[in-house]
């Protein structure tokens, strides 16, 4: 699912809502998210599951075409952790269609 396609969704369940004011609450949410793993903060979502940033440490690589070692340089990744509710109905069997 791409934002577009959630923002349409959201809309058509809540039908009391204009289309772009839904665009602006999906893109605020995604906004503060993005903001908070920047200052490195974590961001949970309780049952959903939690976002952060874990720290991948410089090191020395190889080009797999030429196997010449290439050094790495450090990196911020973004980390998603899912909640244990996620967890059981991922694997519980449920259906996840609409």
């Amino acid at each position: 699912m791409i934002k577009s396609e959630l923002v349409q969704k959201l809309a058509d369940r809540n039908p009391h809502l204009y289309q772009r004011d839904v665009e602006h609450i999906v893109n605020a949410v995604l906004d503060e998210v993005e903001g908070a793993m920047t200052r490195g903060d974590r961001v949970e979502l309780r049952g959903f599951g939690a976002f952060s940033v874990k720290n991948r440490p410089p090191r020395t690589g190889r080009n797999p075409r030429t196997g010449q070692k290439v050094a790495v340089t450090e990196k911020y990744v973004p980390f998603f952790k899912t909640g244990k509710e996620m967890r059981e109905r991922l694997n519980g069997g449920v259906d996840l269609g609409d």
